[in-house]
């Protein structure tokens, strides 16, 4: 049975996803990825690259800590600025409601965080269909709730800079996604939900103790919390409900699969595979076989000079994950321009479609990572092979 992409919402099956975070950075200073990498004032010309890849879908963000500057008073101008380029061009937009960033005066700890997140869903949807009456409105509440939660509820990275308050932020993260998914829901019953969570493979080290299989295995099914709390498989007090759970999406980079104790990553190209490497179509039947909904794999990219590969590779496992009859409404290359470091704003990542050449007078330059350009053809028509003939005009369409 092949996957059928006419039930999907999706304008392309190939996606642009731009970095929008907003968050607080490791150092305690808020960063602004959209005017840093260009993508702010260059929007015009980044939706025109686009249609040379058919590529008609993009996530993009509100960044929350920008909107709301002061509580429940909301700024929809840059949205809207960004709303309009869309329509003019002819691009699907996927919104992240909250990327990695919040409020100068919220952290998931705060006792109000759920209720502020609950009322700017209400104001983004009275926005939006203030500008966009029609057509399907496709959301992701709070994007990466396991990274979020690990990064500033263990590792000092962003705020609330905890550690050993893990699951404490992530409680608080879900309560918010979670009412603020039902607030987006009353506001307006066709919205479409997209989760994005990371999907990963972690692995005990060769001759393992028993106590060392027995972490590994937790850890590798607790990546799987946020996703179980929202579809109300766990913590049912926060009102998660399996209709909450619509289209899952799946974060999936060269390090989502490690080995503990001690730590490292084990290598996706390596001359001999480590019999412990799992496929990503196998990654991908496994999650779905966990929750049985339709999935994107909502990030995906290499950074330097193996992102041909990595392409190749995506577009291989991505036709065997079709092959298989899964359901893959999409896959996200993320990010399509080229970002820096978080925490370092002069190392930029070269992980991206397109390079930033950078200019003292003005916003980075697009330039075109040709290998990369060759690979992604290469890997499109790999999963449009994947597909019956009556179906492969849907993918380029």
């Amino acid at each position: 049975m092949k996957a059928n992409l006419t039930d999907s919402p999706f304008e392309s099956f190939w996606w642009g996803g731009y970095e929008c975070t907003d968050q607080l950075n490791a150092f305690g200073n808020r960063v602004d990825f959209l005017p840093l990498t260009g993508h702010l004032p260059l929007l015009d010309q980044d939706y025109i690259d686009l249609a040379q890849f058919d590529v008609k879908t993009v996530r993009e963000g509100i960044r929350w800590a920008f909107v709301e500057k002061t509580p429940y008073q909301y700024d929809w101008s840059t949205v809207k600025t960004m709303l309009d380029a869309g329509q003019r061009h002819g691009i699907q937009q996927v919104w992240d409601l909250c990327h990695f960033g919040y409020p100068d005066d919220l952290t998931p700890l705060h006792p109000m965080f759920a209720r502020r997140f609950a009322a700017l869903c209400r104001a983004f949807v009275d926005f939006y269909r203030s500008q966009r009456p029609e057509g399907t409105l496709i959301v992701t509440p709070i994007n990466e709730v396991s990274f979020m939660s690990w990064l500033g509820g263990d590792a000092r990275g962003t705020s609330p800079y905890c550690v050993g308050q893990g699951w404490e932020v992530k409680y608080g993260l879900m309560r918010a996604y979670i009412e603020g998914s039902w607030a987006l829901r009353e506001a307006d019953p066709s919205i479409r939900f997209l989760s994005t969570e990371p999907l990963v493979n972690i692995v005990p080290p060769p001759n393992p103790w028993v106590s060392h299989q027995r972490e590994a295995r937790r850890m590798h099914r607790d990546q799987f919390q946020a996703t179980d709390i929202l579809a109300g498989l766990m913590c049912p007090e926060l009102g998660g409900h399996e209709s909450l759970l619509d289209i899952v999406g799946f974060n999936y980079y060269y390090d989502n699969q490690w080995q503990l104790h001690p730590h490292r990553h084990l290598g996706w190209n390596d001359p001999v595979m480590d019999p412990r490497w799992v496929p990503l179509s196998e990654l991908l039947r496994q999650a779905h076989k966990r929750y049985k909904r339709p999935f994107v794999v909502t990030e995906t990219s290499h950074p330097g000079v193996d992102r041909p590969l990595w392409w190749h590779m995506i577009g291989q496992e991505c036709a065997k994950a079709l092959q298989m009859g899964l359901p893959l409404l999409g896959v996200c290359l993320y990010p399509l321009i080229d970002r820096p470091d978080w925490d370092h704003l002069d190392h930029w990542h070269r992980s991206g479609l397109w390079d930033a050449e950078l200019r003292p007078d003005g916003p980075p330059r697009r330039i075109l990572h040709e290998p990369s350009a060759v690979a992604l053809r290469e890997a499109q028509a790999m999963v449009q092979a994947a597909y019956p003939k009556e179906k492969r005009r849907l993918l380029v369409s």
